[in-house]
């Protein structure tokens, strides 16, 4: 037998063979002759019944269908990490520091007082009566937008989203909570339309912004898209004089502000100066309790929008986002092979108490 791997493969499975076998021959005068030569000394069990055939003269057909191998399914696994998908951040409440509950869900107006003080002196004289204080109150009320959404699983599509290792129920829970997060976030920037509501960008007690300054590169306008540090420096600067002329005075360069920009417009505060100085050293230089926020709210049909906000007056907070209920779970409801449940949620908008105490500047 001349093919030393086939002799392998059958010696593996306790065949063997002289060393000049072959099987039949390969019809040159070589291979006839062995195979004459080999038929002499040896005989197979069924030389002597010629007209009879060995069962595996021939290699069958496949029964089955062609395949791979085993299942795709048997050599693959499932990460229990799940990834999940990114959204705009939420930034209102924090701009604004914290949110605050407003009475119920069943209230439908909030009313918010405002006093002034009034008074004049007059001369003294020991039968004089001139002079006199009095104090004057004015009421804003906002209207409260409330919401509501369901959420429905049933037992069956539990089980399957088990099976792969995931919590649908969970994964709703989930879904409503920043479903609801992000329009209570919608609110707080915008309000509601057709109800007093506001947001902290379009209520109308906010003065009008004012223009950046001219830049010497002009290609890009009086936007920062071009601006020097120092140009950049100087709309903040101007901003902040617009504030103190707001508040009559009543504002310090050491009090507590926010200065909220577009997250867009944000690398702007890295452009730096000669001297290694970017935009934000030279803001936490002359205003040492400022603090810069980013939201993507802030770049607006009109324009990228600069918003620079005192934080409180005399212990009052300038504004806050206020709601009537974060997130109500009602009543679970059961049904032949699955469940039901309704959520709701109420929003007062941004309640905005000193609008004199926000500065405003588009178009940067």
């Amino acid at each position: 037998m001349r093919d030393p791997i086939l002799r392998q493969e059958l010696a593996e499975r306790g065949v063997f063979f002289p060393g000049n076998a072959v099987f039949g021959h390969d019809g040159t005068p070589d291979g006839k002759a062995r195979y004459d030569l080999w038929k002499r000394d040896f005989n197979l069990a069924l030389d002597a019944t010629p007209h009879l055939k060995m069962a595996l003269d021939a290699q069958p057909g496949l029964v089955t269908s062609p395949n791979a191998g085993v299942l795709l399914s048997a050599v693959s696994i499932i990460d229990p990490e799940v990834v999940r998908v990114l959204f705009t951040p939420m930034r209102a409440a924090e701009i604004m520091g914290g949110e605050a509950q407003k009475g119920s869900w069943i209230d439908q107006v909030a009313y918010f007082p405002v006093a002034e003080s009034t008074g004049q002196v007059a001369t003294y004289g020991d039968y004089s009566n001139n002079g006199n204080v009095d104090a004057n109150a004015s009421w804003n009320y906002r209207q409260p937008y409330t919401w509501q959404a369901f959420k429905r699983y049933g037992e069956q599509q539990l089980e399957r989203w088990g099976a792969a290792g995931l919590n649908y129920a969970s994964e709703l829970d989930m879904s409503m909570a920043l479903t609801f997060a992000k329009f209570s976030n919608k609110t707080y920037f915008y309000g509601v339309s057709g109800l007093v509501n506001y947001g902290l960008l379009n209520d109308p007690s906010l003065i009008t912004p004012i223009s950046p300054g001219t830049k010497a590169d002009t290609s890009q306008g009086v936007t920062w898209l071009k601006g020097t540090a120092l140009e950049l420096f100087n709309d903040v600067k101007a901003l902040y004089g617009k504030l103190v002329s707001q508040m009559g005075g009543n504002v310090e360069m050491t009090d507590a502000m926010t200065l909220v920009i577009s997250t867009t417009r944000q690398p702007a505060l890295l452009t730096t100066n000669e001297f290694g100085l970017n935009v934000e050293d030279l803001l936490k230089k002359a205003f040492p309790n400022l603090t810069v926020k980013a939201a993507p709210e802030y770049t607006t049909q009109s324009g990228e929008l600069l918003q620079l906000i005192l934080q409180s007056v005399d212990g009052v907070k300038t504004a806050y986002p206020a709601y009537t209920e974060k997130q109500r779970a009602h009543a679970l409801v059961t049904e032949p092979s699955a469940w039901s449940q309704k959520n709701s949620a109420g929003s007062w908008g941004a309640i905005i108490r000193r609008p004199i105490a926000i500065a405003q500047m588009l178009g940067i």
